[in-house]
């Protein structure tokens, strides 16, 4: 700040906090076969509703709609989806698609209207084309029904690439239902400008002799008629001259539209004419300012009650109203494909689909619902393992209906990870598709995703998804009732048990991770998923520091930045302990950091904390107190 007289200055200083911010814990992603959808990037959805537009409905091969149905029921706010298809040539999915042909004679192809995703969901897709709004002579409308339902309306269109209103701009992208590739036009058309009734046949006022008249996409230009021009026949050579002359501004190609260009006058009308191949054939003509208007005199331009025809008008597609799928080829039709559901992904697939979750960072919990197998599980867990951001739902095959048949399950995964769990058994629930008046068993990944998020939300990470408050929403039941001595066996393999209890209702009732026995450090749900909490928030917090000298100021800041966060959580009830030093600690000092790791350009923040283990065993201890004798 510089300082030229004697005052008083202010200037604002940093004091070194920099707000650790927790990063999101319920975040849930879900792989596997929907109704529809993108497959190359997973769309974030956060509610049924969103669900059903972006994926469809309930299938009966596949658990995803359900799962995602019961995580919302069950307190969820924001899913992501990866759409898997099979991968096998000959059962792949497809997508339904309608060829249009133009207006010309004899019509060619216009363009093709394709389904946005894969799948015979679209064989209930039309596409109607009418007429523009705004310029119906040139331009046109597209409307979408689904199921005879109008869902979307995109209007003033034109097959002029070089406008804005370009119909695959227009809609590609912002569709929820088509994506269309326009034909690439080759023929030559004739664009005009029609004068109206009443235009004048004479310009005998030397100052009202200018227009401004646009050429074939070629910018506005001024142009000023010379001579006696007396007849609409001079009138129309003033034009052509003064037109002809002009040099191409913006398409050079189009030079040939100022050679081509005419101007007529029959029958009381002036007409303009450009012949130059393809869409970009136009004449438009607006008036010149103030008292040089020509344009308002000759009734040329739509402005001034005339006309105009644009080379493009014959390309537009042909009107009528055309299937995605089955429409009859003639009367406008070209060629129609029906969509395809293509076979059930394999586990291959579903594997691979996993790899569609790479570029999210915000992915908490993970799950392929319905398509319980070892395979499955332990691809999942390892996934999640390789991150280290996030954790895998897991559950057993449909079939496996039995305590015995889960514990050999769940000892048959050879990744025994503290980054999954899995969860037995499957849940029984009234069909949502109203196809089935009797429950039907869906797989519990969903449900539990969205109790995780409820209780996350309601409690906070660190607290055990399970016990009372982690009452399943939605359901009429369990698959398989499980007791006291089942779970006896299945509990300390790691499988968490979903239970029946009168007072209760259904309720999660195990809390273990699948490292039960093989790292018992985090042998707890919430131990781990708070240690991924820390980690995420903790990396993102302190970005700020790369670069910075790394010095005892440096290490003050993050003692004290990541201190303040640390202090936050534990006085959310957090960690154990009774004060601060008990539940955590942030070592980053000279011990911490000696000169050869100053020198390798690396700082050492060492953090610990007491996480809460949850009471998993509540033991009360009854005895009788013997009586005493009275004095």
């Amino acid at each position: 700040m510089e300082r030229l007289h004697p005052g008083v200055y202010i200037q604002e200083v940093s004091g070194g906090v920099q707000p650790i911010e927790g990063v999101s814990t319920s975040t849930t992603a879900f792989v596997g076969r929907t109704q529809k959808g993108r497959l190359d990037q997973p769309e974030l959805v956060t509610n049924f509703t969103e669900f059903q537009t972006a994926y469809g409905g309930f299938l009966s091969d596949s658990f995803v709609a359900h799962a995602a149905l019961q995580y919302f029921n069950n307190g969820g706010k924001r899913l992501y989806v990866a759409r898997v298809v099979a991968s096998a040539a000959n059962g792949r999915a497809s997508a339904a698609s309608v060829t249009v042909v133009d207006r010309q004679a004899p019509p060619v192809i216009a363009l093709t209207a394709a389904a946005l995703s894969p799948g015979s969901w679209a064989n209930a897709t039309t596409v109607e084309i009418g007429d523009a709004t705004v310029d119906p002579a040139n331009q046109f409308r597209l409307s979408v029904r689904q199921n005879n339902e109008l869902v979307e309306v995109f209007d003033n269109l034109s097959v002029n690439p070089d406008l804005s209103n370009w119909v695959a701009r227009a809609i590609n992208g912002r569709s929820r239902y088509i994506q269309v590739t326009p034909a690439e036009g080759t023929n030559s058309f004739a664009a005009t400008s029609t004068s109206g009734s009443g235009a004048t046949t004479k310009l005998d006022d030397a100052a009202k002799r200018s227009l401004v008249i646009e050429v074939n996409g070629d910018g506005p230009r001024t142009i000023t008629l010379a001579g006696s021009l007396t007849t609409g026949a001079e009138i129309a050579t003033a034009i052509t001259n003064a037109v002809k002359p002009l040099a191409p501004l913006r398409l050079p190609a189009s030079s040939a539209a100022y050679t081509n260009f005419a101007a007529s006058f029959q029958s009381g009308t002036y007409t303009l004419t450009s012949g130059e191949a393809g869409r970009r054939s136009a004449v438009r003509v607006t008036s010149a300012p103030a008292a040089i208007n020509a344009a308002g005199l000759l009734k040329l331009g739509i402005t001034n009650g005339g006309s105009e025809l644009t080379g493009a008008a014959s390309l537009r597609p042909a009107a009528g109203e055309f299937a995605l799928s089955g429409a009859a080829q003639g009367r406008g039709v070209a060629s129609s494909t029906s969509g395809l559901d293509g076979d059930v992904p394999s586990e291959a697939d579903l594997v691979a689909g996993l790899s569609q979750l790479d570029a999210l960072t915000d992915v908490n919990l993970v799950a392929i619902p319905g398509r319980g197998s070892p395979a499955i599980v332990d691809a999942g867990t390892s996934y999640c393992a390789q991150r280290g951001d996030c954790f895998f739902l897991g559950e057993p095959g449909k079939d496996d209906d039995t305590a015995e048949k889960a514990q050999t399950f769940v000892t048959s995964l050879a990744v025994k990870s503290s980054y999954g769990a899995v969860y037995f058994p499957w849940i029984k629930a009234t069909d949502p598709s109203g196809q089935q008046a009797t429950p039907i068993a869906v797989p519990p990944s969903g449900y539990v995703a969205g109790v995780y998020a409820r209780i996350d939300a309601n409690r906070g990470v660190w607290k055990a998804p399970a016990g009372t408050e982690a009452n399943l929403l939605g359901v009429v039941g369990v698959a398989t009732q499980i007791n006291d001595a089942q779970q006896d066996k299945l509990n300390p393999i790691g499988a968490n048990i979903i239970r029946v209890f009168p007072s209760s209702g259904v309720v999660i009732w195990g809390a273990r991770t699948l490292a039960t026995a093989s790292n018992p450090e985090y042998r707890y749900i919430p131990i781990r998923r708070l240690a991924i909490f820390l980690e995420r928030s903790i990396y993102n917090g302190i970005q700020w520091a790369v670069f910075e000298p790394n010095d005892e100021d440096l290490w003050a800041s993050l003692r004290l930045n990541v201190g303040a966060f640390m202090m936050n959580l534990f006085r959310s009830g957090a960690f154990q302990g009774n004060v601060a030093s008990q539940a955590f600690f942030v070592k980053c000092d000279a011990e911490t950091n000696p000169q050869s790791e100053i020198d390798a350009g690396v700082v050492n923040v060492v953090i610990g904390f007491a996480p809460l283990r949850p009471a998993e065993f509540v033991v009360v201890k009854i005895s009788q107190k013997a009586g005493t004798t009275a004095a």
